[in-house]
């Protein structure tokens, strides 16, 4: 199978979650031809099964601005996808237990502010119950980010890819890309179904398998393939709007307007990449139900009726790869989002294309660049 003469792809895109499906877009929106290869399905792993959660709170620092730019985009996503995405903003919060917790979360506060941000905020014990009324007695403040929110991720990931595909993109689903090779100006992508296709330029978004297609173009990088678990109770009736986390935990806590509620925070099953699956760990199960049995006596008598995991691409330092190849032109990267991309999926594929056809982009992306993992292991043989 090659690219017809009618569609000859300016830009490959390996790999249809939503970063993938979000650099289509973008792509597109900019009148190039894209063709997105997909091993599986669309949103088959990380992009269709987490938690939604939309935040600029707690972000690493050096994805704050991405973020920050990114939240813009949701904001306003339906002018973007033709759909709301189930995108709610009613604030993220993490809460506070203890005192030496609180100054954790001063000190991010801090932190932030002397960069020029000031989406964070404190709160005190009185705010963080009018904000929170079904949170635990013995909690005593809490950050807040009063923008942020979340969204259903299938319905994300599937109307970037609705969208890119009334621009004209592309999909082709069902092979896993085996060989990526370039020569006389152009990447030749083979797939394990027989297919095999040409563009002068191909973005890896491949998500806990981008390691992968980095080493055949001579990139090693030290990718672990992860299996954030997350679970989802019985109707119960209303109680909360934001989405709530913890200082000193692991949690991501939030009720759907149907009144269910979804429990994560990325607590890990077991990711088993060769064999496509994941397993869930219950003995980390529990412990996310007791960090709710803890911080929300009113869900004691829940009922969780489903557990779940996907398979994410972390990477050692907690922040992604995006930007291009630092051993092939026209290669760029978009991988390694270590259980935290879902918010910054819009703005990175605005990233990708304004790499791609302006050559440059206006946000900091040099902390991501690939590179830094061969130049930390000469750093530390020398």
């Amino acid at each position: 199978m090659t690219a017809t003469a009618s569609f000859s792809p300016d830009v490959i895109v390996i790999g249809g979650g939503l970063h993938g499906c979000s650099a289509a877009l973008h792509l597109s929106m900019r009148g190039l031809r894209v063709l997105v290869l997909e091993k599986d399905h669309v949103a088959r792993h990380a992009s269709g099964v987490n938690a939604g959660g939309v935040r600029q709170l707690g972000r690493h620092v050096a994805e704050v601005p991405l973020s920050v730019a990114s939240m813009a985009l949701w904001h306003r996503i339906r002018d973007l996808v033709d759909d709301d995405c189930g995108f709610e903003s009613h604030g993220q919060i993490k809460v506070a237990e203890t005192e030496a917790e609180l100054e954790t979360l001063h000190a991010r506060v801090a932190e932030l502010n002397a960069l020029g941000f000031t989406h964070e905020e404190m709160v005190g014990r009185d705010e963080l119950r009018s904000l929170v009324p079904a949170i635990a007695d013995h909690c005593i403040g809490a950050l807040v980010s009063r923008g942020d929110g979340a969204a259903i991720p299938f319905r994300t990931t599937f109307a970037f890819r609705r969208k890119a595909i009334a621009l004209g993109a592309r999909f082709q689903e069902g092979g896993a890309v085996t060989r990526l090779a370039r020569k006389g100006g152009l990447w030749s992508v083979e797939t394990a179904d027989g297919g095999r296709y040409e563009a002068p330029v191909v973005v890896n978004a491949a998500g806990a398998w981008a390691d992968r297609i980095a080493a055949q173009v001579g990139e090693p990088v030290p990718l672990e393939p992860v299996a954030p678990m997350l679970m989802i109770t019985a109707r119960v009736a209303p109680f909360i709007k934001p989405v709530v986390g913890a200082t000193g935990r692991t949690l991501s806590f939030k009720q759907f307007p149907n009144g269910t509620v979804l429990i994560g925070g990325g607590l890990l099953g077991r990711a088993v990449r060769d064999e496509n699956r994941a397993e869930l760990d219950f003995s980390q199960v529990s412990v996310n139900a007791r960090t709710v049995w803890d911080l929300f006596p009113c869900m004691r008598g829940a009922t969780i009726v489903r557990s779940w995991a996907g398979i994410e691409a972390r990477m050692p330092d907690q922040i992604p790869v995006i930007g291009p190849s630092g051993t092939e032109p026209d290669l760029y990267h978009s991988f390694g989002f270590s259980a935290h991309g879902f918010q910054l999926g819009p703005i990175v594929g605005r990233i990708t294309a304004d790499l791609i056809t302006d050559g440059a982009t206006d946000l900091p992306i040099a902390p991501f660049r690939i590179g830094r993992f061969a130049e930390a292991a000469t750093r530390n043989a020398a």
